[in-house]
């Protein structure tokens, strides 16, 4: 099933306020993809063609698929049968502006927060393309301009109700949900602040609500809030929920938690509010792995918080990221026997780290000599403790097959 696209829906709706006409095309991965391209250009006639590239790889470390190898395609169509220029956005691009601007042959590349640059970008290349360029854009020659981000998220405007309505069952789909964007966690793996920036800029509660309203009276029940953490920070998150509660919406929704600062209010404020669901993102039950990979929390605050969603009714999906700098078996063992003891609803392991440019973990990478010093991580790369590199995914595997087995019995 295709993600319901909000970066890009949000882009279209501040490019539409500009005074522009916009077709939106969400492209799926049948075969009939390129066609699909073909007729909407056709019928569309563009002046300017925006692709959004959302992910660069499935991130599976066994059998690594490269998403970008039919985006490429696509992008080539795009130039087959028409002379626009190609501007490349969106979340993947983000973390890799100009490695994914070379590889696509786009012209040009936005890095960040369409909303504000995209119409800006069309400005400027109606009067000309003179310079200077607008912020955050990136040219095949190498130049670009500084990336900013805006403070005040209550300037972007949220998607009408009428464009998911497009989607063919869309009413029993997960409407994603965006209340905030950054984070200043710093887990030593993670791409967002390439992406959205370090520091938290928040939506006010009442647009968000007023906006869920909307999608209600639409028809629409069934949401996904895509906030990179949704219990940061705290008091916000309280808000938020204590107006869901008071707008009487009936809303079914899931959340990603970092299990820190949530106490038993909000948990109850959160399940009073609708939430159903929560992703608990843990990714280690190691004392010793945890601050390794930058957490600032204890197994024991995680089993607190686990505890808590669950006495509510709240489903727990749990996370294990297994084989990061320092990883031994000993510690791949703990995490395994805690995430067992905290009896939750789903737990998915992944074992490898996808390694992202200007991380920690892309210098632990280079100090380990798994990365060359001019390796541009867009073709999908792995850090694994080396002396686990064997042992680790068999051990996995082993643990699946037995699960499935007792399943069986």
């Amino acid at each position: 099933m295709v993600p319901l696209p909000l970066g890009l829906a949000c882009v279209a709706a501040a490019t539409e306020r500009a005074g522009h006409c916009v077709r939106l095309l969400v492209l799926g991965s049948d075969a009939d993809c390129e066609n699909d391209v073909r007729q909407a250009i056709g019928q569309f006639a563009p002046d300017v063609i925006g692709v959004s590239v959302r992910n660069i790889d499935d991130q599976n470390m066994q059998s690594p698929r490269f998403l970008l190898a039919s985006l490429k395609q696509v992008v080539a169509v795009c130039r087959a049968v028409c002379s626009a220029p190609i501007v490349l956005g969106g979340a993947g691009y983000s973390i890799f502006p100009e490695s994914a601007l070379a590889y696509l042959g786009g012209e040009i590349g936005i890095r960040g927060e369409g909303e504000a640059v995209f119409p800006a970008l069309l400005s400027w290349l109606e009067q000309g393309a003179q310079s200077p360029s607008p912020p955050a854009a990136y040219f095949p020659n190498g130049s670009r301009s500084p990336t900013a981000f805006a403070f005040a998220l209550d300037d972007f405007l949220l998607p009408e109700p009428r464009l998911w309505l497009d989607f063919p069952g869309s009413t029993e789909m997960r409407i994603p949900v965006q209340s905030r964007r950054g984070c200043p966690l710093d887990c030593i793996y993670c791409s967002t602040s390439l992406i959205e920036g370090r520091p938290i800029r928040r939506r006010s509660p009442e647009l968000v609500v007023r906006w869920l309203k909307a999608l209600r009276h639409g028809g629409f029940r069934h949401f996904h809030f895509v906030d990179n953490t949704f219990n940061l920070l705290p008091s916000y998150a309280k808000d938020l929920c204590r107006k869901l509660i008071d707008a009487e919406l009936g809303l079914d929704w899931w959340a990603i938690i970092y299990p820190k600062w949530v106490d038993a209010e909000l948990v109850e404020l959160m399940a009073k509010a609708g939430c159903t669901q929560v992703s608990l993102g843990f990714e280690s039950g190691s004392e010793t792995m945890l601050p390794r990979l930058n957490k600032r929390f204890t197994c024991s605050e995680v089993r607190e918080i686990s505890e808590n969603l669950a006495r509510v009714g709240i489903q727990r999906y749990g996370f294990l990221l297994l084989g990061g700098p320092g990883e031994t078996r000993e510690s791949v063992e703990e995490s395994l026997e805690f995430a067992d003891s905290l009896h939750l609803d789903e737990l998915k392991i992944t074992v490898g780290l996808r390694i992202y440019p200007q991380t920690p973990l892309a210098s632990a990478a280079l100090a380990d000599g798994l990365i060359r010093p001019d390796d541009d991580l867009l073709m999908p790369r792995f850090y694994i403790t080396p002396s686990l590199r064997d042992w680790l995914p068999d051990r996995i595997a082993h643990l699946h097959s037995d699960q499935g087995a007792a399943d069986t019995m």
